[in-house]
């Protein structure tokens, strides 16, 4: 009896959130080493479809590195790297869509349907792309331009679709490519990806599912997360060389996309059961929130 009425005390807990959450936009960015761990990425689809039965609007977005390097290693094909992005020439385009918008894509989807929600591939196979974009080029050390073949970054987002299909109750599926005013196709980094998909939404929430739990004191502890965070105490943070290296561009990057109108960012770890549920449907949360003051933090 006694953990029944715990139980209970969670959904009494859980409910003002989810009153609070009913009918607004959450994009879950998906990627990296978390797509290769089979259970964790059925309990975060689980959490997902919880999220569309309660009302909210999950959008995900996907990457798929380790999968396209296994790919190419099976196709002899030598990966080249320019300032952490993926050179991509004809062959790897090729690759790029066939396991990223292709298989990736649609066993997300699949999986979604096994465990008893609806979902919709938005990508290139299907017919119904929504990311559009153009040709990135990075800058060198003397300022002259990097060509990295086909890679892109996004310039807009077919707004209409996504939300078509979140509003039909069904979670749309989008894989980190977009596609030109010619017809050209680019791997985009999945990242700036879901920002993008995020900012065109208004989203009220982006989530990063990484390996790690969120932003730390200290980067090798995990007990000294940080669960909120505003803007300036981020910018702090880096000024003071508690958030360093590889998390200074994750962090700058959740910063703009505050700026640009997504009201809370979250970086949580995708490997704990119901890592989702746990940060959105609970007070204390798992991960780190990103607010751009704290007058944004309303119950609920």
């Amino acid at each position: 009896m006694l953990d029944a009425i715990a139980k209970a005390d969670t959904l009494i807990e859980a409910m003002g959130w989810i009153r609070n959450f009913r009918g607004k936009t959450t994009v879950i960015k998906l990627g990296g080493s978390l797509l290769e761990e089979e259970l964790a990425i059925q309990h975060l689809l689980l959490d997902v479809i919880f999220m569309e039965t309660v009302g909210m609007k999950p959008v995900i977005v996907h990457g798929g590195g380790p999968s396209i390097n296994r790919a190419m290693q099976l196709a002899a094909i030598e990966p080249k790297w320019v300032k952490g992005r993926r050179v991509t020439d004809d062959a790897t385009l090729r690759l790029v869509e066939r396991v990223l918008a292709g298989e990736i894509t649609q066993h997300l989807t699949d999986e979604i349907e096994r465990l008893g929600g609806r979902a919709v591939n938005l990508n290139f196979l299907g017919g119904t792309n929504v990311l559009f974009g153009e040709k990135l080029m990075l800058p060198d050390e003397d300022g002259s331009p990097i060509d990295l073949g086909y890679v892109g970054h996004v310039t807009r987002v077919d707004r209409s679709v996504i939300e078509n299909v979140a509003y039909a109750n069904q979670v749309p599926v989008i894989p980190s490519m977009c596609i030109d005013e010619h017809g050209q196709k680019y791997n985009v980094n999945a990242d700036t990806a879901a920002m993008a998909v995020a900012e065109a939404l208004g989203a009220e929430k982006l989530v990063f599912l990484s390996d790690v739990n969120g932003v730390r004191r200290d980067k090798n502890d995990p007990a000294t997360i940080i669960h909120s965070l505003t803007a300036d105490e981020a910018r702090q943070l880096i000024e003071d060389k508690v958030i360093d290296s590889g998390m200074i561009p994750k962090i700058e990057a959740c910063l703009s996309t505050l700026s640009r109108g997504v009201r809370k960012v979250h970086i949580i770890d995708g490997r704990l059961r119901h890592s989702l549920l746990l940060e959105i449907y609970t007070t204390s949360g798992v991960g780190t929130e990103l607010i751009q003051c704290r007058k944004a933090l309303n119950f609920p």
